[in-house]
């Protein structure tokens, strides 16, 4: 299992010319996950995602995380 996490101020999917998703504030995360992957394994690097501090606080240090800032995650 592998993921690739950006942070972005808005991100889409895009089939053909039509919208199927859409985010604000958060994570677009580029994911492949092998059959072999357990679903537990699965669940783990989620929780890791949210948690990942990386949104600046009001004195500008990398101190939130996706879940402090109530962003959002779309997943490819």
């Amino acid at each position: 299992m592998r993921a690739v996490i950006q942070r972005v101020e808005k991100a889409n999917v895009k089939v053909g010319e039509n919208i199927v998703a859409e985010i604000g504030h958060g994570f677009l995360v580029l994911l492949a996950i092998h059959k072999e992957d357990k679903e537990d394994s699965i669940k783990k690097l989620a929780d890791k995602i949210i948690k990942l501090r990386v949104f600046e606080d009001k004195e500008g240090k990398m101190n939130k995380s996706l879940e402090d800032k109530n962003g959002s995650v779309l997943v490819v």
